[in-house]
């Protein structure tokens, strides 16, 4: 891998550096710069030397997010592949998981608020399947810890999926043949296959395989020409405006907990954040710090989805995360580099593949 010298640059860093959290379970933590700004008694941002070993940081995306606790294989993910597009999962049979995050729209379906059971609406926006392997943790508040956590809330949440319990789930399962054969294979030592654990185990195994592999990998690398001097001059700017210091590692982004309005307060602010979660008053205002991957593509932007387009939001982070009034033609560079890491789609990995039919003892649909 080879690095443009232009990159050893100055990184302007803020006090909350040394407030990003880690989890022990993340197999994936981003590096950070190597030293913590120290502000002044006034507030101000101290710049900081950029170690050419924290550029490093920026990981090209694996093939796969591996997990050992949920070995990945060929029978788990073509279960959770279906299982994945299964409406059957949803108390009135009319929603999947792929509604919300819609794989052929980046993972996303581009509303602030998902539609879910009678129409309901979530209170946090819904953010992209993609390169969520990565993740420090899942959801906004980071309340689970893996994919496979993740995946069994959606389907018991009434406003969700609604299902109203796992009971139902898997009595719902049973009741179709060819779900219960794909079980016993793709878990071929487990007495009970069909559980609810194991439904979620293949979904994590399925989304572990989400990945989108971007120019910007190519140019990580080492080929010089996969970016055009414009997204070049973005990456630089990015970094020296101090973005890195929770946008970086292998989904630039994603691997630690920030609190929104950490310089400059945001006004406004009504979700607590992870602190909904943990209960912890120090966790109050912290959220996920969002993968920038495909970010072009995942409008709108905030945990409330309140922010339309990438220009307000580069210019609302600034000042917000960093204390920086980014100028004009400094959010347009930032801007150009974002787009380029718009990755491909892995479409014949995503294929909606064909769902077995219902049986007569499969449980109807109920839209109450």
């Amino acid at each position: 891998m080879r690095w443009p010298s232009s990159l050893i640059c100055v990184l302007l860093v803020t006090a909350g550096l040394s407030a990003c959290e880690r989890s022990a379970d993340n197999q994936y933590q981003a590096p950070q710069p190597s030293t913590a700004a120290k502000p002044s008694t006034t507030g101000d941002v101290k710049p900081l030397v950029f170690d050419p070993n924290d550029v490093k940081s920026f990981k090209v995306l694996p093939a796969k997010f591996e997990y050992d606790k949920n070995p990945i294989t060929d029978e788990k993910v073509t279960l959770g592949r279906m299982l994945w597009y299964e409406a059957r999962l949803s108390k009135n049979h009319d929603i999947s998981c792929n509604s919300c995050h819609d794989l052929s729209a980046y993972g996303v379906d581009n509303k602030p608020f998902s539609s879910g059971h009678k129409g309901q609406l979530g209170g946090r926006n819904s953010p992209s399947a993609y390169n969520a392997g990565h993740h420090v943790a899942q959801f906004w508040d980071g309340r689970a810890a893996t994919l496979e956590d993740q995946a069994k809330g959606p389907i018991l949440n009434p406003v969700e999926m609604a299902m109203p319990d796992e009971k139902r789930v898997i009595t719902t399962l049973k009741s179709i043949p060819e779900y219960v054969k794909l079980f016993k294979t793709a878990f071929p030592d487990d007495k009970e296959p069909v559980t609810y654990d194991n439904m979620a185990k293949a979904i994590g195994a399925f989304e572990r395989g989400l990945v989108t592999p971007s120019r910007f990998d190519k140019y990580l690398d080492g080929d010089d020409k996969a970016l055009t001097a414009e997204e070049k001059a973005g990456f630089h700017k990015f970094i020296s405006l101090g973005c890195p210091t929770c946008h970086t590692g292998v989904a630039v982004g994603g691997s630690t907990f920030q609190k929104l309005g950490l310089v400059k307060e945001f006004a406004g602010l009504k979700d607590n954040g992870r602190f909904d979660h943990t209960k912890d008053e120090k966790d109050k205002f912290f959220f996920r710090v969002p993968s920038l991957r495909n970010i072009e593509k995942t409008f709108p932007y905030f945990h409330d989805g309140s922010i339309t387009t990438l220009d307000d939001t580069v210019t609302k982070m600034a000042w917000h995360q960093l204390g920086v009034e980014a100028k004009p033609d400094e959010v347009k560079a930032i801007v150009a580099y974002l787009k380029a890491l718009t990755g491909d789609l892995p479409t014949e990995y995503i294929k909606k593949p064909e769902l077995p039919a219902s049986t007569p003892t499969t449980p109807k649909a109920d839209p109450s």
